[in-house]
């Protein structure tokens, strides 16, 4: 008696006003978007505490990464004064070779300890030491020389385009390290021609 005909119910409605009214009006995102904005508002600091948190594990990752490619050599994470092919040349070219530099600190340390200790009793010890820290340092400027002018030799044949600006003072303080503390670590062995 109150039942509607087939012909009040069937009221076909236009494809593109079908959807409910406020509909979000867009498609729904796929699983792989879902988990991405997901995570995304996870992570969103809701105040000071927890933005200070995120900040910390983010220098925590990039301190660890960077401490790998110290160990690695890989250029990515290495610090900005270490990146680059020229400076990886660098490295490369001082930890291939045997310096003056790289012992003058200890032998210049273990020369002034004897002067210090035995010179009371031999006065004469006192004129061999300043003798020996001359010699060192005469050692040590034409170390510093040949290291630096065969650098940048190499380096304007390896690298015509790039500037040698900072690179001799970069492999003297490099070379000044003894080799087994240097960081980045050598990837070369002694006697071996840089790439």
């Amino acid at each position: 008696m109150f039942r509607r005909t087939k012909s009040e119910t069937d009221t076909t409605v236009p494809a593109e006003s079908q959807g409910k009214p406020g509909g979000k009006g867009r498609p729904t995102p796929s699983r792989k978007e879902a988990e991405a904005a997901r995570k995304a508002a996870f992570k969103k600091p809701r105040n000071r505490k927890e933005a200070s948190a995120i900040r910390r594990e983010k220098v925590r990752t990039e301190r660890a990464k960077m401490q790998t490619a110290m160990q690695t050599g890989d250029d990515r994470y290495l610090p900005a004064a270490d990146k680059g092919p020229v400076r990886r040349f660098a490295r490369d070219y001082v930890d291939a070779r045997y310096s003056v530099m790289e012992f003058a600190l200890p032998v210049l340390l273990v020369v002034s300890l004897i002067g210090v200790v035995f010179s009371p009793q031999f006065p004469w010890l006192a004129g061999m030491v300043n003798l020996l820290f001359l010699f060192m340092i005469l050692l040590i400027a034409a170390d510093w020389f040949l290291l630096t002018s065969g650098l940048k030799k190499q380096v304007g044949i390896k690298f015509p385009k790039e500037s040698t600006k900072g690179i001799g003072f970069y492999a003297v303080r490099r070379t000044m390290q003894m080799r087994r503390w240097r960081l980045p670590k050598p990837m070369v062995k002694r006697g071996e021609k840089p790439s």
